[in-house]
């Protein structure tokens, strides 16, 4: 890979406190998503991780999470080892999040922030819309990056794109909650919005200034939290009543949707939140019939479906269009396109309070 740009140094953040509900049986409280080999050999994690390798233009990564997922984290990055592991007492959602990473940074670090559980094929488009976002960022800009769509789509928020104010990005217009599927339609045939993807950058010093403008409580209740924070090699323990004191939003509504200075990069770099089951049969490659297969399986005159097994042998005969997931414990069968269902499956299981919902697979 080219540098980014030779003379600055990014610092990843990798935000992975999700629980990931909406791939059960696999991903479970203990074993959320991120934690996960979804869709290749290597956990959703160990990816986005390696997509910061190179030293000459990135540093190591500060990782939040929760003391939950700590020591695998650790393991899973052994290779690429995180700057520090820090531990959020409890979820206060994405900006106080990130505050954490910023205070632990030095102020004038470019901090790349992203969710720890995103797909991302295309790796050097998404370098070259870091590079075209730098320039900003040292001028002090908070950047996001808008995907581009490819299809009406209900379940992101979306951007509407701006002026143009450096080559290849543009000020944010206005950050647009999830439509319905007419508006969606409407977005992408005005060919002037981004799916809003959740990966930002910006400098520590630029976002720490947002949060005293915007959010003087939260960061404050932030700052007490480190200063009191216990340390054990490269993890960070907050002290809790502090951060548990701090306000839970997400950096949109703290930060992006307030501040003046928010730009906007479009990139079309392969990306999937891997939100769903369906979401995984669209980015699984399928075989002749349209299935994709995970695990030990049989299919026989089998279509459209996806099919994974995580221990027990899986056989289908003379079915379309499922999704069938099986672990050694549970087992999930959903119609292609219900992916939303997952979640009532999970309200039933919280309801009796089943295992599953804990127990790793």
């Amino acid at each position: 890979m080219e540098p980014v740009i030779s003379t600055t140094i990014i610092t990843p953040v990798i935000l992975s406190g999700g629980s990931g509900t909406r791939l059960w049986p696999l991903s479970r409280s203990h074993r959320p998503k991120q934690l996960l080999p979804l869709t290749g050999e290597k956990t959703m994690l160990q990816m986005t991780s390696e997509r910061c390798r190179d030293g000459s233009c990135f540093a190591p990564a500060i990782i939040v999470t929760n003391a939950l997922h700590a020591t695998e984290i650790a393991r899973q990055l052994a290779e690429d080892a995180p700057s520090a592991i820090i531990l959020e007492p409890a979820g206060r959602n994405t900006a106080p999040a990130i505050a954490l990473a910023a205070l632990e940074s030095a102020p004038d670090a470019p901090l790349l922030v992203m969710p720890s559980d995103h797909v991302i094929e295309d790796v050097p488009a998404f370098h070259a819309a870091i590079a075209a976002a730098l320039p900003l960022v040292e001028q002090g800009w908070l950047v996001t990056f808008g995907i581009t769509p490819d299809k009406p789509e209900t379940g992101y928020g979306y951007i509407r794109r701006g002026e143009s104010v450096a080559p290849g990005v543009q000020k944010v217009d206005a950050f647009v909650e999830k439509p319905d599927l007419a508006r969606a339609a409407d977005y992408v045939a005005d060919g002037n919005y981004s799916w809003n993807g959740g990966i930002f950058l910006f400098r520590a010093d630029a976002y720490l200034a947002a949060l005293d403008r915007f959010e003087p409580e939260m960061v404050a209740a932030v700052r007490a939290s480190l200063e009191g924070a216990a340390r054990e090699g490269r993890m960070v323990i907050p002290a809790a009543e502090a951060f548990l004191s701090a306000k839970s939003e997400s950096i949109d509504y703290a930060v992006m949707e307030k501040a003046e200075r928010v730009a906007v990069v479009p990139v079309e770099m392969g990306w999937s939140d891997v939100g769903s089951w369906d979401a995984l049969h669209a980015l699984g490659g399928s075989d002749g019939a349209g299935n994709v297969i995970r695990g030990d399986v049989l299919a026989i005159d089998t279509e459209g479906c996806l099919l994974r097994s995580e221990g027990p042998v899986l056989a289908t005969a003379g079915v379309r269009d499922l999704i069938v997931v099986a672990t050694r414990d549970a087992v999930m069968i959903l119609p292609r396109g219900s992916s939303q269902d997952v979640k009532k499956i999970v309200e039933g299981l919280k309801a009796t309070g089943h295992v599953t919902l804990d127990v790793p697979f």
